[in-house]
């Protein structure tokens, strides 16, 4: 079958997140990127925020409280608005090549914060016919529902007409799980790659 949309994750797929990177400089204990990836995914106060049932200012009290970071609520956010760094090299025309072929949305956990930043600063949203945040919906991948909404939103004939991209298991199982074909990819250069070896691209 050939799909019908390619469904894309932002963080660590099209745009860079500094997240685990940025917050390890400010942390009372060490650890590296990696486990502070895992920890960030697993954080249940994050999940509320990215959720949009947390107030950035609420979530910030008690990220830091938490985690143990040497900086103020005001000091944290403003830090934190700053980690959707950029798209990453190469995304674009990536997109560009693929937009004739295909429809093109997006499905990212993220917050109000940063998906302003992707709106207005980063611009990664005008790159798609539709892009979906949790905190719009009140559900994070990989809860299944919020899948649904992506494919309830993309109209489409059905959900193995999806293609997603995501850079974390998971998601990329609860995807599949949905009816997508759904592949594990960080960074664009495997990105394209998979899309080669898929024979999408």
């Amino acid at each position: 079958m050939k799909p019908e949309l390619l469904l894309f994750d932002f963080g660590g797929v099209l745009v860079e997140f500094a997240g685990p990177k940025e917050l390890g400089q400010h942390l009372r204990w060490s650890s590296t990127p990696a486990v502070i990836l895992q920890r960030w995914v697993q954080c249940p106060h994050t999940d509320e925020f990215e959720r949009g049932k947390l107030t950035p200012l609420a979530w910030a009290e008690q990220f830091i409280r938490d985690w143990d970071v040497d900086l103020t609520p005001d000091e944290f956010l403003a830090k934190f608005t700053t980690w959707s760094r950029r798209v990453l090299p190469g995304a674009k025309e990536l997109l560009e090549a693929l937009r004739p072929l295909y429809r093109l949305a997006a499905l990212s956990n993220s917050n109000e914060l940063h998906w302003e930043r992707n709106t207005n600063e980063v611009r990664i949203i005008e790159l798609f016919e539709f892009a979906i945040s949790s905190h719009q919906v009140g559900l994070c991948k990989p809860h299944p529902d919020i899948y649904k909404v992506a494919i309830d939103r993309a109209k489409v004939s059905s959900p193995e007409a999806i293609v997603f991209f995501d850079d974390l298991a998971a998601n990329v199982e609860a995807a599949k799980s949905a009816g997508m074909r759904a592949y594990q990819v960080r960074g664009v250069d495997a990105l394209r790659q998979r899309l080669i070896d898929e024979a999408l691209l």
